[in-house]
């Protein structure tokens, strides 16, 4: 079992996604717009639900709740862990934990593509590629610039779109300034919820939203007791959703 250890020392800055699970209308909005920004390319006719690269996904459940049966959605990209188990079973050193900003990155120049990190990643929030991505025609015209297109053979996840956070850093050296603003670095799968289910920023910070909505009793983690400390959280106004999924997470099928 994974060590329960925490960090010996949080990040300087915290990023953090909270998902609203009472809000979330399973459209996958946050799929597609993540798709967009990252330069994942379309799944091939041939791929399945087990081979498509996909760094949101959205599932579907049915759990027990106060009032019967009830049924919902459930977003899940990388989790961002401040112990993450993916980390320590690289043996190219292809992920790497941010000690300024808590975000687990994925470097696929060094990945080998062993797997070892989908095998340890208890939310199956990684995707492997299995072909060369292709885009139809006229599509990778519109490609995002300041996103390398990764190639067949290696392990790709969401990343909070961290490269939105280097153009906020980039905007704030040039303005002279040591902290970026936070709403320069918004992930492109909440800024494309209509529902507004998502909420992103700084936990450090104790005037942020996603700082007042992790200290709600109505936000947990997924898979809490397994020590990997997410910096995803969820919300549910509905006790049994949560005692469910942060016991259980979410099954792949």
């Amino acid at each position: 079992m994974h060590t329960q250890k925490p960090p010996s020392s949080l990040p300087a800055h915290r990023y953090t996604l909270v998902v609203d699970l009472d809000r979330c209308t399973g459209c996958g909005s946050c799929g597609t717009a993540c798709a967009v920004e990252n330069n994942i390319p379309p799944a091939p006719e041939r791929s399945t639900e087990r081979t498509g690269v996909v760094w949101m996904r959205v599932h579907e459940v049915t759990t027990p709740a106060t009032a019967g049966e009830r049924t919902g959605f459930v977003p899940i990209p990388c989790q961002q862990c401040d112990n993450p188990p993916c980390v320590d079973v690289c043996p190219q050193r292809a992920i790497e934990y941010d000690p300024r900003t808590g975000i687990v990155g994925q470097i696929p120049v060094r990945c080998l593509g062993c797997r070892y990190c989908m095998v340890a990643c208890p939310y199956h929030a990684r995707s492997f590629n299995w072909w060369s991505p292709e885009w139809p025609e006229g599509m990778a015209a519109s490609l995002n610039p300041d996103v390398s297109v990764r190639q067949r053979g290696v392990v790709e996840k969401c990343n909070f779109c961290v490269q939105r956070l280097q153009a906020a850093r980039a905007k704030a050296a040039a303005a002279g300034k040591a902290e970026i603003d936070p709403a320069d670095y918004v992930p492109a799968c909440v800024e494309a919820c209509p529902s507004r289910a998502l909420s992103f920023g700084d936990a450090t910070d104790p005037e942020s939203e996603v700082a007042r909505l992790v200290a709600d009793g109505e936000s947990f983690q997924l898979l809490a007791a397994l020590g990997t400390h997410p910096k995803v959280w969820y919300r549910s106004s509905d006790p049994v959703v949560r005692e469910r999924l942060s016991r259980t997470g979410v099954m792949r099928g």
